[in-house]
Order: C-alpha cells, then sequence, then structure tokens
C-alpha cells in the first residue's frame, strides 16, 4: 500500500501471544468507502469469517470507511477485536473517534453491595485480555481491573476500551466489578469510559484529599446520567499526606464503602525501608484503619509482594485479620485461599459466636442479669461481635457455595 498517507496500530502480537490481536489502520487514497481488511490468523485458533464480520461491524459504527485494515489474531474473542480496532482507529484519527460497543450481555449482570465480603480483590492488567474471563474462575471476591500501575503509559487509551468492553461481556462469576483508575486528572477519562457500563466499585489511586473523592463523585454522576446502577467507591491510601487526610476521604462521598491501604507505595514516598515487622508502616496502618473504622466503612489491606511464599502471606493475612481489617489485595490467583481463609471466621469461632447469642436471648427473654458463656463475662459489645461473627460467616458460605447451588 505505496498509497497510504498514515498509519497507527493496537494490540498485541508474537509467538507468546494468546487471546489478544494486533490491529493496523491506514488511511488510503482513492480508497472506496468500504474498508479493505487483510486478516491473518494462527491455526485452528478463529473462523476467519466471524472476524471480518466484527471488524466490519465495528468500523461501521466508527464510521470508518476508506481505510485499509490489517488484523492478526491470536485467539482474540470479539469483545477484544473491536477494542483493538476502535483504540487504532482512534489513534489514527484523534480524540472524538467515535465508539463501537458490544452488544452487552444481559445474563451476566447483577448487582454488588456496599457490606458485601471483599477478603481477596484480585489485580488483572487492564491491558492483557486473557486474563479477564480466567481472573474469576478462582473465585475471588471482588475483579480488579488495573488502568493504573498494570498498564503502561502508552496503552492507558487502549486499556480502557479493554476494560469497558470487558464489563459489558465478560461473565466475572459473581465477583465484584472493580476497575482501579488513575490519579486524577487521567482518572477522569477512565470514569467516562467504565461507568456507565456495569463498574460496581471504582479504586481511586494514591487518594491524597477530599476534594478528589468529591470529583469522582460528580464525574460518576454525570457519567451514569438517569442510569439506577449504583457505583462506589474505594479510595486508596498510599502517602503520608494520604494518611493524614485518611477520615476525611473516607467521609468525602456516601458512595465510598471502604479504604484500601498501598504500604509500597507509602514506604517509597516516606523514603522507608521494609522491615520482617513492618515498623516502618505501623502507624500508618493504624491511621488507615481507624479512619475507615470512623466513618463506618471496610478496612482493606495491602497486597503481599512475594507470591512464592505462601507460608509469609499466611501469617501476613492473620496480621492483618487481627488488627481488624476485612480483606488484602492479591496480585496472583495462588494468594486467594490462602487470604479466603485467613478472613473467614474459623468454624470454632462461629460455633462459640452461636453460643454467645444463644444464651443472650435466652437470658432476654426469661429477664436474666449477666450471664457468662465458657467461663467468660457476656455483656452487650460481646454479643454484637458475635453477631457479626454469624452474619460474616453466612455471607462467606453464600459467596463460597458452587455457582450451581445459588
Amino acid at each position: 500500500m505505496s498509497n497510504s498517507l498514515q498509519s497507527a496500530n493496537a494490540g498485541a502480537r508474537g509467538p507468546d501471544v494468546r487471546d489478544d490481536c494486533w490491529v493496523e489502520v491506514r488511511s488510503v487514497q482513492g480508497s472506496a468507502a468500504k474498508p479493505l481488511i487483510e486478516l491473518s490468523t494462527r491455526a485452528g485458533l478463529a473462523d476467519n469469517n466471524s472476524i471480518r464480520e466484527v471488524a466490519g461491524q465495528t468500523l461501521a459504527a466508527l464510521d470508518a470507511g476508506g481505510l485499509f485494515i490489517r488484523i492478526e489474531d491470536c485467539g482474540a474473542l470479539p469483545f477484544t477485536i473491536m477494542a483493538r480496532i476502535e483504540a487504532a482507529v482512534g489513534r489514527l484519527r484523534g480524540p472524538g473517534a467515535g465508539a463501537a460497543l458490544p452488544p452487552s450481555s444481559p445474563g451476566i449482570h447483577y448487582r454488588s453491595s456496599r457490606d458485601r465480603i471483599r477478603r481477596t480483590r484480585l489485580f488483572v492488567p487492564g491491558s492483557t485480555p486473557k486474563f479477564f474471563a480466567k481472573a474469576s474462575l478462582c473465585g475471588p471476591d471482588a475483579v480488579i481491573l488495573d488502568l493504573e500501575d498494570g498498564v503502561v503509559p502508552q496503552e492507558k487509551d487502549a486499556a480502557r476500551l479493554l476494560v469497558r468492553n470487558a464489563l459489558r461481556t465478560v461473565d466475572f462469576r459473581g465477583a465484584e466489578k472493580t476497575v482501579r483508575i488513575n490519579p486524577l486528572p487521567l482518572g477522569l477519562e477512565d470514569i467516562r469510559a467504565v461507568a456507565p457500563h456495569r463498574v460496581h466499585t471504582l479504586l481511586l489511586s494514591k487518594t491524597e484529599y477530599p476534594e478528589e473523592v468529591v470529583e469522582v463523585d460528580r464525574a460518576v454522576r454525570r457519567a451514569l446520567e438517569d442510569q439506577e446502577a449504583e457505583v462506589y467507591l474505594v479510595p486508596s491510601i498510599e502517602t503520608a499526606r494520604g494518611a493524614f487526610r485518611a477520615l476525611e476521604i473516607a467521609e468525602a462521598s456516601p458512595r465510598v464503602v471502604g479504604l484500601s491501604l498501598g504500604l509500597e507505595d507509602y514506604v517509597n514516598d516516606i523514603g522507608g525501608e521494609h522491615t520482617p515487622e513492618r515498623r516502618e508502616s505501623v502507624w500508618f496502618t493504624g491511621q488507615v484503619l481507624n479512619a475507615a473504622r470512623a466513618a463506618g466503612v471496610q478496612a482493606l489491606g495491602s497486597v503481599y509482594t512475594d507470591i512464592r511464599d505462601l507460608e509469609g502471606l499466611a501469617r501476613y493475612a492473620e496480621d492483618f485479620r487481627k488488627l481488624g481489617f476485612e480483606g488484602l489485595a492479591c496480585i496472583h490467583p495462588t494468594q486467594l485461599p490462602v487470604i479466603n481463609e485467613a478472613f473467614s471466621p474459623r468454624a470454632r469461632d462461629v460455633a462459640r459466636a452461636r453460643r454467645i447469642v444463644d444464651a443472650f436471648e435466652q437470658a432476654a427473654a426469661e429477664g436474666t442479669g449477666a450471664i457468662s458463656v465458657d467461663g467468660k463475662l457476656v455483656d452487650l459489645p460481646v454479643v454484637e461481635l458475635a453477631r457479626g461473627v454469624l452474619r460474616r460467616a453466612a455471607a462467606c458460605v453464600a459467596h463460597d457455595q458452587p455457582s450451581s447451588e445459588k
């Protein structure tokens, strides 16, 4: 195509690429209104006619006639092909090139809730579609499609489209659909892209001021327009400045359902060094925890970065549970069972909580005063704690049962 004027591309290519594609678009002098499509596929991975149909529909939605388009397919699903084409056309034409949305799949959409369990939140890079559908197979409470650190700057525009399309079409099997957005102002573009498409929660990276949360709340409201969908917010506290304002941040919007701890960035921010006892972050951890509790939202812990050390992870998770946190973020599926076990009430704790509640209710019915269970005095705070254990245990069981039983 020696007469091409300009070109742009998006996607991934190469022998190790799976479930993705590479797309190049060129504007061609004297070309017909109908786009010219050149296609190559890895043997046995796809139906060429289906790919051509998806490509044609996407280009029509983008009003992108008169283009030459080359697609190298490596087993990409339709939503990925559409996102890659839209990204390439957008890069060719610049802002305002239009949108090509895949059909929304109503059977896979469900609501979240403010107080749902969030023991495990699994990070998935927003630029790597092969992980999207697989992420939910290992049973996390939430899947975090990451548009921030998990995506290099030059790919954020393309990742935004992949995540948007995945929210519309991928079955996340009951996991809370969370998107980690970039710090403002770039995060506002993320919100405009994903908020109208059935996202449950936005994770606000590196939050330092309550005004940021207010601005995000407004942006969500504008993006949703009159939709009934509820979008929750979890600000991530990752700096000393953010820690000093943690309570204000937690109370800045009624959409906030939790505060997330970012230990790696915090230690870097203060110029500290990780110690086995985490002495460098004791104040920070307590500050975020108490801010969350004072605001009545969930306290969610940081990641454990050594994916091979499951014994260390178990101790780490247990420490955070004892402090009062309700879950951790995860960077690898192998971490999920360990964290789920740590933050799920143990059978002996559930049994004791049941004895406490039963004894209290019986005493109340009989007009009895002080009671004891297992030789220990039981008062109202102890009863409320026991009721919380029973509620959490029921929620864990409901989440963990096979989907066919739900």
